[in-house]
């Protein structure tokens, strides 16, 4: 008996040749049947969504939860993102370069699909809609596994879409969900060699480095979000404050907030009190060296364990340093090539930070939370890549393109 991995990876790939020749305008009729019929199926995903939230409420944290929530809000900005996609220029078939040559050749390298994406992750509902659409816009299929925790969800999502594409050119099995969510139907993923031409997981470290160690196919990795953010000692108390407390609290369920907090000597000698009190009666926990406890003896001492901690909640490692190279190192050991900010009115400083962090997105005097396929006006995101191959940063539209060469001649051939 083949499994259901198997199975569905077979409808995808035979999927895959029918959608590598849709046009630009079955593509966008697709998307913009997808966001209207979210807004009609917006009541069976909000219950499917309930029943989610009502299984992990007691063995999943807030900060998780909501990540999983899909309120009606979020539902409309899922159809939005979805029109946005659709009005977004298509990526497919551009001229990337052209080449003549002497005896004629005529040379044209060409943006092309990747064939069929898998991905893998974990409790959050947006990234089925998100992937979907722009797997369709790029000519590409896409197997989704998510978590245990958003089936319901998951499941009624990809049933919207379904319904969406009944009504178009483009195969429904352009888009599947496995709906298997152990452990073995994973691993089963990691080597679909057959059918899969690149897979990519979303979620948090543990997900992301089990994929990256254990994948076979061709891996694409999205990066856990240990984010910092350097107080340089030129900075702006103001400003330190306002950005600070939206990179951590604007949404601290996500990869883009900030989890470290790096601040000069001189500027915490300055400014500590007044800071560190303002973020806390932000409700912000600190865990900090001792030179923050000076200011804030209630406070734990920071461990080598919570400077490499993700914490996905209003809480954060602060550590002092004594230079932007200080911080630098910092970042360079704990770090995870995210997104990486410096607060300072001394442009040098920042050009310093900003060319010797290695990160897939740096920052002056702006929060963290930009990083965002949305925000960087690519529509939506499949993820946040923190490697260097192919792509790096907000995953968008050409982030899931490869490219071909096509030649045309007369008879030409090689002495």
């Amino acid at each position: 008996m083949t499994s259901e991995v198997y199975e569905k990876g077979k409808l995808a790939k035979k999927a895959s040749y029918r959608l590598s020749g849709a046009t630009t305008a079955e593509k966008n009729q697709a998307l913009n049947a997808i966001a209207n019929q979210l807004i009609e199926d917006q009541e069976e995903i909000r219950l499917a969504n309930e029943k989610d939230i009502r299984m992990a409420r007691g063995h999943m944290s807030d900060s998780m939860i909501d990540r999983l929530m899909l309120d009606e809000s979020r539902i409309r900005a899922m159809a939005q993102a979805v029109t946005d996609i659709a009005q977004l220029d298509d990526p497919i078939h551009r001229v990337l370069q052209t080449i003549k040559k002497e005896n004629g050749l005529l040379i044209q390298q060409k943006s092309v699909p990747l064939g069929v994406i898998g991905m893998i992750y974990e409790a959050r509902p947006n990234v089925t809609i998100d992937a979907a659409s722009l797997a369709l816009k790029t000519n590409n299929c896409v197997i989704l596994r998510g978590s245990k925790t958003a089936l319901h969800s998951n499941r009624a999502l990809v049933q919207t879409v379904h319904r969406a594409l009944q009504s178009t050119e483009l195969p429904i099995d352009s888009v599947l969900l496995i709906e298997d969510t152990s452990r073995e139907a994973a691993k089963e993923l990691f080597h679909l060699h057959t059918f899969l031409d690149v897979l990519i997981p979303r979620g948090g470290k543990g997900l992301i480095d089990t994929v990256v160690r254990e994948a076979s196919v061709p891996v694409i990795e999205t990066g856990a979000g240990n984010c910092h953010m350097y107080i340089d000692e030129f900075a702006e108390l103001e400003m330190a404050k306002k950005v600070v407390l939206n990179a951590k609290k604007q949404r601290p369920s996500v990869c883009n907030s900030i989890e470290s907090l790096l601040i000069h000597t001189h500027w915490l000698e300055k400014y500590g009190g007044e800071f560190l009190a303002y973020m806390e009666n932000e409700g912000i926990e600190m865990v900090g060296d001792q030179y923050v406890k000076d200011f804030l003896p209630h406070i734990e001492l920071a461990t080598t364990e919570d400077f490499h901690s993700e914490f996905l909640c209003l809480k954060m490692s602060v550590k002092t340093v004594a230079s932007v190279e200080d911080a630098i190192t910092h970042i360079r050991q704990y770090g995870t090539k995210h997104s990486e900010a410096i607060i300072t009115e001394n442009n040098s400083r920042a050009e310093t930070f900003m060319n010797h962090v290695d990160a897939a997105a740096v920052y002056h005097n702006a929060s963290t939370r930009f990083t965002d396929g949305f925000e960087f006006g690519f529509g939506a995101e499949i993820g946040i890549s923190t490697q260097k191959m192919h792509v790096r940063g907000p995953m968008g539209l050409k982030a899931l393109t490869s490219s071909k060469y096509f030649i045309e001649g007369n008879g030409q051939i090689r002495e």
